[in-house]
């Protein structure tokens, strides 16, 4: 006898969404994950994100076909009532379906052998110039290649903490630890908690934590309202001194990009000392000890502070260049408050992200970020393959009346000034005040 289906509602699933009881849809069928959560090879925030409410999308993005005959273990017997799927979802689940067929996740081309050789090279030359080399000039070129060699090893990091780029689990691990914590000073756990909370609710105000710079950059008005982060679990404070800075943010964006590597530096530091879960803590710590060991001593053999601080800035501002490319792809883009709903992945992925139009041969350069609206729809799919998949989603997009939004590298710069200097314009309106800051007011005292 077959047994009869129970159905809860929506408003329902939507309660279960605290850490201890946590529900998740998938294809109308719902999953208890409230244990999960401490094994899942994604962390936490994405099941955090997405619980109460239907993930299937996200689930399809996010895991390759295996990972369905591991849901049976979690299904509470429970269906969505009322379950539809959208029109856009449909066709995006198809195009997974056939780019699975073709095996194109699985097809990752030559990227990681020519990565890993140029940031051999780098590093050779590096060491090579700095240890038995001489001039000023020359050991200042040996900073600019020093932040080349981090744009490539972000690049690998980036896509082994996507997909596996190896042989084995083991070797892709190796390699998201050598590209990110020891040669970049960049916890790989760090990078993947930030960027798995900024896929799942692309350009959301309060959920991604790539748009949550105060109090140095707003994207939006709204900020201004002090919104709570929920990455962060903290205020973002739009006080006296965050406006000050936002008010000039146009004017700063390219210095303060030039010193955001410090930010990551104490980012993967915070959350490596925090209590949180960090998976392979003591691995992670030994791979930034790595960093801190070799670059410092490598500084060192240069013959004077000026050259040493020459050495140290120009590797900063060329590895800059790689901080404006993360930004160009979302800063001028569509935000919201909140998260994305089941039925809407799809739209939220491109209404929040830009891609950056460039010849074939510069894809070396762009390290997959040209394509950032079929990255974030398919954030499992090869840097290879995404020039190929770009016509199929410009044609779903269009079929839909979505927006598929691209510019020039020029181009996307002055989009993200213009977004920026909105925001400072508005910034500056001092009909609303802001709350007062105590470091602010103690600096700007008189007596």
């Amino acid at each position: 006898m077959a047994e009869t289906k129970k159905y809860i509602s929506a408003e329902e699933l939507a309660s279960h969404n605290k850490p201890g009881d946590l529900w998740i849809s998938i294809q109308g069928k719902i999953y208890d994950v409230s244990d999960w959560i401490k094994s899942h090879p994604g962390g936490d925030l994405p099941l955090l994100n997405l619980a109460g409410r239907d993930a299937t999308d996200a689930f399809v993005a996010y895991h390759p076909a295996h990972a369905w005959s591991h849901l049976a273990p979690f299904h509470n017997h429970l269906h969505l009532q009322n379950y539809v799927v959208s029109e856009v979802s449909k066709d995006y689940r198809k195009l997974v379906h056939e780019f699975t067929k073709l095996g194109l996740f699985d097809k990752k081309g030559h990227n990681v052998l020519f990565s890993l050789t140029a940031i051999a090279m780098l590093f050779s030359l590096c060491l090579y110039g700095v240890v038995f080399c001489h001039g000023a000039l020359l050991h200042a070129l040996c900073g600019g290649a020093m932040g080349f060699l981090w744009i490539q090893s972000g690049w690998l990091g980036h896509d082994s903490g996507h997909y596996q780029i190896m042989l084995n689990r083991s070797s892709n691990r190796f390699i998201q630890v050598l590209s990110g914590n020891c040669l970049a000073g960049i916890s790989i756990a760090w990078w993947k908690r930030n960027h798995n909370a900024h896929h799942i609710a692309c350009n959301s105000l309060d959920h991604d934590p790539d748009l949550q710079h105060m109090p140095f950059f707003a994207v939006s008005p709204k900020f201004f309202n002090s919104i709570t982060s929920l990455y962060y679990n903290r205020k973002l404070e739009f006080d006296k001194f965050a406006r000050f800075l936002i008010s000039k943010q146009h004017f700063t964006y390219y210095p303060v990009m030039s010193l955001a590597r410090l930010n990551l530096f104490a980012q993967s530091f915070f959350l490596l000392s925090s209590n949180k879960d960090v998976p392979n803590r003591v691995q992670e710590i030994l791979g930034l000890l790595t960093f801190w060991i070799w670059y410092p001593l490598l500084v060192s053999f240069l013959p004077n502070w000026k050259e040493k601080l020459m050495f140290v800035a120009c590797s900063f501002v060329v590895t800059s260049i790689q901080h404006v490319q993360f930004t160009l792809n979302h800063f001028s883009a569509n935000v919201y408050v909140g998260l994305p709903k089941g039925n809407d992945w799809f739209e939220k992925q491109t209404y929040g992200t830009l891609n950056i139009s460039c010849p074939p041969w510069m894809d070396w350069f762009h390290g997959g970020l040209q394509f950032q609206i079929e990255h974030h729809l398919f954030p499992r799919l090869p840097r290879s393959q995404l020039r190929g998949v770009a016509p199929f989603v410009k044609e779903l997009c269009k079929k839909h009346g979505l927006p598929y939004n691209c510019a020039t590298f020029w181009g996307a710069n002055v989009m993200t000034l213009r977004t920026l200097r909105a925001a400072a314009m508005q910034a500056r309106d001092y009909s609303k005040p802001a709350p007062r800051n105590l470091v602010w007011e103690a600096v700007n005292s008189i007596g």
